[in-house]
């Protein structure tokens, strides 16, 4: 081989070289492979959106829970009042009904805290928190306590008033005590949940998260407490009351039955909606929550509305156990007028004809204990 030959051959090696490269470079971007390996989301939790029941809340809560407040506090004070005025502290039920009165007014007393916690986030610190929630507790089992002893008292007043005459004398000491004792087996069953309540996510709660096995506990152990042990006295004392009215005759059988009626109507009412949703809702927390968000939210707007109903209980209280009483709703009234709330005219017009048409039953309040040979007046079962 020449060397001219050599020297021509190396440029026709470099040129096809350059031509090759240069056909690679010219390959259209449509013929490229630009796909990734598909990715499986299916294991990525998702985020429920709450915000309509948030903005359920922002009106919701401050316009029902300040109805309830205010009707709450002025009720229970009332009844507060018009006891301590007129010394009415003679029997049981008077005790039972003081006590019950200032559960429910604690209780009202914290649903703006209550409300505030649930609308917005807590500012107010850890010790306001605890105290707050405390209050809430012990007021709420007290006053299922005190509903219990008072259908407890109307039990033995009514159905087993002979044979129990001779606790006549100790029945006001005996009241004393079982509130005392009410008291404090409210403060025992609030105090788990004292010692977990603290701050969490800005949010003042003794749960840490919505699928806390504490929570769990927590709920149930005031599903038992707070609602069935409650209605299980009431439902024993109310029908035993009934049979022992419907072996009665007159007029007043039919009025005494009326009352038991509204009382228990009202509990029920009230209080088996709310407990109801508790209860599905522990089920569901108890086992792992619901990946279905339309139901999660369903659960939150059940639960807000029924919570709602089961508070109103606070102030039908002084209604249903003192106000529907002839003489406790005369004493009401005379200390409207006593305190220049009420005229004069305006009393005698509103209570002259009353008096006329139960002229034989507006008698002084008997002890609970003391004996019913002849047939209770409405106007002892309305607690008077």
């Amino acid at each position: 081989m020449t060397a001219t030959g050599g020297q021509g051959l190396l440029p026709a090696v470099i040129t096809q070289i350059i031509d090759i490269k240069n056909a690679e470079n010219s390959t259209s971007m449509e013929d490229l492979d630009y796909s990734f390996p598909s990715q499986d989301y299916s294991d990525f939790p998702v985020v429920c959106n709450k915000e309509s029941n948030r903005q359920f809340r922002r009106w919701f809560i401050p316009v029902f829970y300040t109805i309830i407040c205010l009707l709450g506090v002025a009720g229970n004070l009332l009844v507060i009042a018009t006891v301590f005025y007129f010394k009415r502290l003679k029997n049981m039920t008077d005790v039972y009904l003081l006590n019950l009165s200032f559960a429910d007014l604690l209780f009202a007393l914290s649903l703006p805290f209550w409300a505030g916690n649930s609308m917005a986030e807590w500012v107010l610190g850890l010790f306001v928190c605890k105290a707050m929630h405390s209050i809430y507790k012990v007021s709420f089992y007290s006053s299922m306590f005190f509903l219990s002893l008072i259908s407890v008292d109307r039990y033995f007043a009514i159905a087993r008033a002979v044979s129990t005459h001779g606790l006549r004398s100790k029945a006001v000491f005996v009241s004393k005590v079982s509130s005392t004792l009410s008291w404090v087996l409210a403060l025992i069953c609030s105090l788990p949940e004292m010692l977990y309540t603290n701050i969490s996510n800005n949010t003042c709660s003794p749960f840490s998260t919505t699928n806390d096995q504490l929570r769990v506990g927590f709920q149930a152990s005031q599903i038992v407490l707070g609602f069935c042990f409650p209605l299980l006295f009431m439902s024993f004392c109310y029908t035993c009351i009934i049979r022992t009215l419907c072996h009665a005759r007159g007029f007043e059988r039919n009025k005494a039955i009326k009352v038991i009626l509204a009382v228990v109507v009202v509990f029920l009412v009230s209080q088996v909606p709310y407990n109801i949703v508790l209860f599905w809702t522990t089920v569901v927390i108890g086992s792992g929550g619901t990946k279905i968000c339309s139901y999660d939210n369903s659960l939150l707007f059940a639960t807000d509305i029924t919570q709602y109903v089961a508070f109103l209980r606070c102030c039908l209280n002084p209604f249903v156990y003192a106000f529907i009483g002839t003489k406790f709703r005369l004493d009401v009234l005379k200390l409207l007028k006593d305190f220049g709330c009420m005229s004069q005219e305006r009393f005698y017009r509103y209570t002259c004809g009353r008096r006329r048409s139960s002229a034989g039953l507006d008698t002084e309040t008997t002890t609970s204990f003391a004996p019913k040979f002849t047939l209770p007046s409405s106007k002892d079962l309305a607690m008077d």
